[in-house]
Protein backbone atom coordinates (compact mmCIF):
# COMPACT_ATOMS: atom_id res chain seq x y z
CA UNK A 1 0.00 0.00 0.00
CA UNK A 2 1.20 3.65 -0.65
CA UNK A 3 -0.16 7.26 0.23
CA UNK A 4 -0.26 9.99 -1.77
CA UNK A 5 2.93 11.87 -0.85
CA UNK A 6 1.86 15.36 -2.23
CA UNK A 7 -0.41 15.48 1.19
CA UNK A 8 2.04 14.37 3.34
CA UNK A 9 4.55 16.97 2.12
CA UNK A 10 1.81 19.69 2.77
CA UNK A 11 0.63 18.67 6.36
CA UNK A 12 2.24 19.48 9.68
CA UNK A 13 4.10 16.56 11.57
CA UNK A 14 2.04 17.05 14.25
CA UNK A 15 -1.56 17.04 12.46
CA UNK A 16 -3.99 14.18 11.97
CA UNK A 17 -3.55 13.46 7.92
CA UNK A 18 -6.91 11.78 5.79
CA UNK A 19 -5.44 10.11 3.38
CA UNK A 20 -7.03 7.69 0.34
CA UNK A 21 -4.83 4.68 0.42
CA UNK A 22 -4.53 3.16 -2.62
CA UNK A 23 -4.25 -1.12 -3.15
CA UNK A 24 -2.79 -1.66 -6.49
CA UNK A 25 -4.15 -5.58 -6.49
CA UNK A 26 -7.67 -5.13 -5.57
CA UNK A 27 -10.04 -3.60 -8.40
CA UNK A 28 -11.23 -0.47 -6.94
CA UNK A 29 -8.30 2.08 -6.45
CA UNK A 30 -9.50 3.79 -3.72
CA UNK A 31 -10.20 2.66 0.24
CA UNK A 32 -11.99 4.40 2.74
CA UNK A 33 -10.53 7.30 4.63
CA UNK A 34 -8.09 6.53 7.13
CA UNK A 35 -6.53 8.77 9.64
CA UNK A 36 -2.73 8.38 9.95
CA UNK A 37 -0.87 9.99 12.59
CA UNK A 38 2.88 11.77 11.02
CA UNK A 39 5.59 10.61 13.31
CA UNK A 40 8.37 13.18 13.91
CA UNK A 41 11.42 12.24 12.42
CA UNK A 42 14.28 10.39 14.41
CA UNK A 43 17.15 12.33 15.98
CA UNK A 44 18.24 15.66 18.23
CA UNK A 45 14.77 16.16 20.29
CA UNK A 46 12.98 18.92 19.01
CA UNK A 47 12.55 21.90 21.51
CA UNK A 48 9.12 23.48 20.90
CA UNK A 49 9.12 27.05 20.74
CA UNK A 50 5.95 29.11 20.95
CA UNK A 51 4.38 29.64 17.83
CA UNK A 52 4.14 33.18 16.47
CA UNK A 53 1.09 34.93 15.43
CA UNK A 54 0.46 38.16 13.76
CA UNK A 55 -1.91 39.76 15.16
CA UNK A 56 -4.00 42.75 13.79
CA UNK A 57 -5.31 45.64 16.06
CA UNK A 58 -8.05 48.14 14.71
CA UNK A 59 -8.23 50.88 16.65
CA UNK A 60 -11.05 53.59 15.80
CA UNK A 61 -12.38 56.74 17.48
CA UNK A 62 -14.14 59.74 17.27
CA UNK A 63 -10.85 61.51 19.40
CA UNK A 64 -7.87 61.53 17.32
CA UNK A 65 -5.32 62.72 20.38
CA UNK A 66 -7.15 59.58 22.30
CA UNK A 67 -6.61 57.69 19.51
CA UNK A 68 -2.77 58.44 18.99
CA UNK A 69 -2.21 58.12 22.55
CA UNK A 70 -3.33 54.86 23.11
CA UNK A 71 -1.51 54.36 19.80
CA UNK A 72 1.79 55.26 20.90
CA UNK A 73 0.99 53.83 24.32
CA UNK A 74 0.53 50.08 22.54
CA UNK A 75 3.45 50.61 20.38
CA UNK A 76 5.69 51.72 23.29
CA UNK A 77 4.57 48.74 25.73
CA UNK A 78 5.06 45.75 23.17
CA UNK A 79 8.63 47.00 21.92
CA UNK A 80 10.01 47.02 25.44
CA UNK A 81 8.23 43.14 26.13
CA UNK A 82 10.97 40.77 25.24
CA UNK A 83 9.05 37.93 22.79
CA UNK A 84 7.82 40.32 20.24
CA UNK A 85 9.03 40.35 16.65
CA UNK A 86 7.94 42.89 14.41
CA UNK A 87 5.39 45.90 15.05
CA UNK A 88 4.18 47.99 12.75
CA UNK A 89 1.90 51.15 12.70
CA UNK A 90 0.03 52.65 13.37
CA UNK A 91 -1.25 52.90 9.73
CA UNK A 92 -3.70 55.99 9.64
CA UNK A 93 -6.83 54.90 7.20
CA UNK A 94 -9.23 57.23 5.66
CA UNK A 95 -11.63 59.10 7.95
CA UNK A 96 -15.57 57.89 7.79
CA UNK A 97 -17.39 61.31 7.81
CA UNK A 98 -20.91 60.34 8.87
CA UNK A 99 -22.97 63.24 7.99
CA UNK A 100 -27.04 64.37 9.21
CA UNK A 101 -28.77 67.68 7.42
CA UNK A 102 -31.74 68.53 9.17
CA UNK A 103 -34.26 71.77 9.16
CA UNK A 104 -33.98 73.65 11.45
CA UNK A 105 -37.22 74.54 11.74
CA UNK A 106 -39.72 72.60 13.55
CA UNK A 107 -42.98 73.79 11.80
CA UNK A 108 -41.69 73.55 8.49
CA UNK A 109 -42.82 77.22 7.85
CA UNK A 110 -40.42 80.21 7.64
CA UNK A 111 -36.96 79.95 5.68
CA UNK A 112 -35.61 77.29 4.71
CA UNK A 113 -32.72 76.84 6.75
CA UNK A 114 -30.89 73.70 7.54
CA UNK A 115 -28.22 72.07 10.15
CA UNK A 116 -25.48 70.05 9.61
CA UNK A 117 -24.00 67.82 11.68
CA UNK A 118 -20.75 65.26 11.24
CA UNK A 119 -19.26 62.85 13.10
CA UNK A 120 -15.63 61.88 12.30
CA UNK A 121 -14.60 58.09 12.77
CA UNK A 122 -10.87 57.49 12.94
CA UNK A 123 -9.20 54.12 12.14
CA UNK A 124 -5.29 53.11 12.88
CA UNK A 125 -3.79 49.49 12.30
CA UNK A 126 -1.49 48.06 14.22
CA UNK A 127 0.43 44.49 13.66
CA UNK A 128 2.08 42.47 16.00
CA UNK A 129 4.47 39.60 15.87
CA UNK A 130 4.37 37.95 19.22
CA UNK A 131 2.80 35.06 20.93
CA UNK A 132 -0.47 35.04 22.50
CA UNK A 133 1.05 34.82 25.91
CA UNK A 134 3.18 37.67 25.30
CA UNK A 135 0.01 39.22 23.72
CA UNK A 136 -1.75 38.96 26.70
CA UNK A 137 0.74 40.28 28.88
CA UNK A 138 0.94 43.64 26.94
CA UNK A 139 -2.65 43.84 27.26
CA UNK A 140 -3.04 42.97 30.54
CA UNK A 141 -1.52 46.41 31.58
CA UNK A 142 -3.33 48.69 29.62
CA UNK A 143 -6.28 50.52 29.73
CA UNK A 144 -7.72 51.97 26.79
CA UNK A 145 -9.24 55.86 27.22
CA UNK A 146 -12.77 55.80 26.97
CA UNK A 147 -13.91 56.54 23.51
CA UNK A 148 -11.37 54.35 21.62
CA UNK A 149 -12.72 50.44 20.41
CA UNK A 150 -10.05 47.69 20.06
CA UNK A 151 -10.75 44.65 17.61
CA UNK A 152 -7.92 42.20 17.69
CA UNK A 153 -8.02 39.56 14.35
CA UNK A 154 -5.41 36.72 15.25
CA UNK A 155 -3.75 35.31 11.96
CA UNK A 156 -1.41 32.47 12.22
Amino acid sequence: MSYNRDLGRLASPRRLLCLFLTNPSSSCSLLPCTTVKMSKPIGKPEVSAPEMSRIRMTLTGKSVPALEKACSDLIRGSKERPGVGNVKGPVRLPTKTLVVTTRKSPCGNGTNTFDRFEMRIHKRLIDLHCTMETFNAIIAGFSFEPGVDVEVTLQA
